[in-house]
């Protein structure tokens, strides 16, 4: 999932905006990993990152939004919940959200509300869009 999230975000300078930081409702690590793949194979109503969901097949980050993220012109960071912790000390704050980095810190631009309203991939690409302005 990294490697992919990686070639999505390379997309050059930007115009001038802090990089959005896109952060998952779930734990890293491999087992957290196959556990969540498990999860949105056999109950995909129950599990608990939208964001996960709307942008991953079961192992591989969908084509559509891979193609949307190069679009924004923006740097890119995904990270998931502990990461988020570990990195920026953020903690407490509902997930999935997407923030945008702002020197050192962060700045949250769309809620977990925001989120885990989105219906389809194309809801979630103009929440995104219209933040990301």
């Amino acid at each position: 999932m990294r490697q992919q999230e990686e070639e999505a975000g390379t997309q050059g300078e930007g115009r001038g905006a802090g990089a959005l930081v896109f952060v998952y409702n779930a734990q890293s690590g491999l087992f957290n990993a196959a556990t969540d793949a498990a999860h949105k194979l056999f109950s995909p109503n129950t599990y608990q990152c939208n964001l996960c969901a709307l942008t991953y097949s079961t192992f591989t980050m969908r084509a559509g939004w891979k193609s949307f993220l190069e679009t924004l012109g923006r740097p890119l960071e995904f990270l998931h919940a502990d990461e988020l912790a570990a990195r920026y000390g953020v903690r407490g704050v509902p997930l999935p959200a997407v923030f945008e980095k702002r020197g050192a810190g962060l700045e949250l631009l769309i809620g977990a509300d925001a989120v885990n309203a989105c219906r389809t991939l194309d809801d979630l690409k103009r929440l995104v869009k219209d933040a990301a302005r």
